[in-house]
């Protein structure tokens, strides 16, 4: 795949949303938005939630688009099926280019070195949009700012957003995405319309992905891709790193060796411990990681109706992963005696979640 510059809500090699014109499923939403537009009485602030990589941020730039072209979009709203917009249009061409004067971004952003990026949004970042805010729009029209993604604010950037979202200027659009709502503060869950996004079919993951690949105008196997939509729970950017060869060869050996749960093999299960370790395994660490706990998240949401000592287990094995996971990376420790217990602890809860 090709390289692209540094950019902290871009999946590596891939389109930015701002880039992605189609949008696949979520029609619901599109129409709540359109008709909310329609209706004159457009809220200034939307919580667009739902699990990561699935559209909500491709969504947000859409609503942009068709907010910021020329004319009025309430009235474009009455004479139009969706929020698409050719991308022949100036406002959509200068978004892409990132270069539209009444788009503003909140994300992190590149660190002075050039080669890694904040942990948080700074609340800098959110100060000069309050400054950006309290003028007149450049072009005499609709203002939209895109937090991408909510998450990644701390309390300072959080509360400082909450002054802007309390008295807001007219036509102003916040787009604030979410993957997880209930973990803002309330104070700006209230001010917010939440829409609330659910994860693609598999033959969605496996449209949006293919539209993405050609885009990026590199070769790829309609059979991997059909595998990796399979195993993405949902996910257009979990599909597009699984298509990868090598990163679906370690997929499915991390789900066979999930799937066979409580029984453990102990040679796969090394030679799996030896593909992660090392400075060449850390991506694949992460992809590990991340796989365990999709699959802990479709096992928890499977047998949520079955009582908490059937669901204790798994979600006391979770808290154990993430909590290890974190000490790896930030004390550089060998993996491989991680994979290991973290197997030998999948397989105890599993047996004791199945014993319930």
């Amino acid at each position: 795949m090709r390289e692209t510059s540094i950019e902290p809500d871009r999946l590596p090699s891939a389109p930015h949303p701002r880039e992605t014109l189609a949008l696949v499923g979520h029609a619901r939403q599109e129409q709540a938005f359109v008709d909310a537009l329609r209706s004159g009485r457009m809220h200034h602030a939307w919580l667009i939630g739902g699990p990561e990589g699935i559209g909500k941020a491709t969504f947000a730039y859409r609503v942009a688009r068709f907010v910021l072209a020329a004319g009025d979009p309430l009235a474009r709203a009455h004479r139009a099926d969706s929020l698409a917009m050719p991308e022949a249009d100036a406002a959509t061409r200068r978004i892409i280019a990132q270069s539209h004067p009444d788009l503003h971004l909140l994300r992190r952003i590149v660190k002075p070195d050039g080669k890694s990026v904040t942990s948080n949004i700074p609340v800098e970042s959110v100060r000069k949009v309050i400054d950006r805010f309290g003028s007149s729009a450049a072009e005499g029209g609709w203002r939209v700012c895109i937090v991408d993604a909510a998450e990644d604010m701390d309390r300072a950037s959080a509360n400082a957003l909450l002054k802007l979202l309390e008295e807001p200027p007219a036509r102003a659009l916040f787009l604030i995405v979410a993957h997880a709502p209930g973990r803002l503060l309330p104070t700006i869950r209230s001010r917010c319309r939440l829409i609330t996004f659910e994860a693609l079919s598999e033959a969605e993951v496996a449209e949006a992905s293919e539209i993405a690949l050609e885009r990026m105008g590199d070769p790829f196997d309609g059979s991997a891709l059909r595998r990796a939509a399979s195993l993405a729970d949902g996910s257009v950017r979990r599909a597009l790193t699984y298509v990868d060869p090598e990163t679906l060869a370690l997929v499915e050996a991390v789900r066979a060796r999930l799937d066979a749960l409580p029984g453990v093999d102990l040679s796969a299960l090394m030679a799996l411990a030896e593909d992660v370790a090392g400075r060449a395994g850390e991506s694949d660490f992460a992809v590990m990681i991340e796989t365990i706990q999709s699959w802990l998240s479709s096992h928890l949401h499977a047998h949520a109706a079955a009582g908490p000592g059937r669901l204790a287990p798994l979600a006391e094995v979770w808290e154990k992963l993430g909590r290890a996971a974190r000490e790896v990376e930030t004390y550089n420790l060998d993996r491989r005696p991680l994979v290991m217990t973290m197997f030998h602890d999948l397989s105890d809860a599993v047996r004791r979640s199945r014993a319930a």
